[in-house]
């Protein structure tokens, strides 16, 4: 039986409605990624302010954030529109699909670095902006370029780009990066791995396919699941030693015993049970959890400042 040749996507026109152009800009940024860094940096900003940050740094820090992270998806995206191509889960992306040419993904994620860093030096401070153009840099050249092709220690060591963002927050507010900070950025550290893999153990066929050494391809499920157990144990407990150090109040502490327990057991069934199913839903719930753990910090700390006013 003769198969009907599929037509060939080209580029688009400069000619082409805005729209689309702009939708498919927007998708190199990679926004879904974007607003679990934002769910850290905002929250934090809370806790270095000991209560509600002025509303301008907010928006200017996320404005700027938000450039810095989706410049280093779209440049993420140049680099591995080869391996995207082969993968399931990425096959939908920009330039896998020629929406956009790779020449001009490659100039939007440079001049949104640009842009991000002017914006968070002129309406923020230098050293936010520092701070995220060094995230990006580490994220585009440590991580996509240089670990991620070669290491099953690919997401740990290349996971610190995304935990900077809880520093830019911090750096917003105060102006330094101090303890109660690079504790935060601990936590997100060791929170990354588990949530990664997690997703790494359900696409792990995409990732063999494309010559990725995520660790589930090279060491197997089973070794998987218990690194992501050990790494939620890490994670709780450090979450623990973060109220301590930041001073927060019992909403916390509660927050993060509940859904540390939670995660903790989350773990245990994925370990026990490593498969496509429990390795989803202990994705799911990495999600989840860091939201709500983060969310807990900003209403205690707002909460421990209007009741000390």
């Amino acid at each position: 039986m003769a198969v009907a040749e599929q037509p060939v996507p080209h580029a688009r026109s400069p000619r082409e409605p805005w729209g689309p152009r702009v939708r498919t800009y927007f998708a190199l940024t990679k926004p879904r990624i974007i607003e679990l860094l934002l769910v850290t940096t905002i929250p934090t900003m809370f806790v270095a302010a000991r209560g509600l940050p002025p509303v301008w740094l907010m928006i200017a820090t996320t404005l700027g954030g938000t450039a810095a992270a989706g410049s280093a998806n779209a440049i993420n995206c140049w680099v591995d529109r080869d391996i995207d191509a082969v993968m399931a889960r990425t096959a939908h992306r920009p330039l896998v699909r020629s929406e956009v040419t790779p020449r001009n993904a490659l100039r939007f994620g440079l001049v949104l670095g640009v842009v991000a860093f002017v914006w968070l030096a002129l309406t923020v401070n230098l050293l936010s902006a520092v701070l995220a153009t060094a995230a990006n840099l580490f994220y585009v050249l440590v991580y996509t370029m240089g670990l991620k092709r070669r290491t099953t220690q690919n997401i740990v060591i290349g996971g610190a780009a995304g935990c900077v963002p809880v520093l830019v927050g911090w750096a917003a507010v105060t102006g330094t990066v101090e303890l109660p900070a690079l504790l935060l950025f601990a936590i997100v550290f060791a929170w990354t791995p588990p949530h990664f893999w997690a997703l790494a153990l359900r696409y792990r066929r995409d990732y063999a396919r494309a010559g990725v050494p995520m660790l589930p391809v090279v060491v197997g499920v089973r070794e998987t699941a218990l690194q992501i157990l050990l790494y939620t144990v890490l994670l709780v407990t450090l979450t623990l030693m973060f109220g301590a150090v930041a001073q927060l109040g019992l909403l916390y502490l509660v927050a993060a015993l509940v859904l540390g327990g939670v995660y903790i057991a989350s773990s245990v069934r994925l370990w026990r049970e490593p498969n496509a199913a429990t390795a989803m839903a202990s994705f799911k719930y990495s999600i989840t959890y860091i939201a709500l753990l983060f969310a807990a910090m900003a209403v205690d700390a707002a909460t421990l400042s209007a009741t000390v006013m």
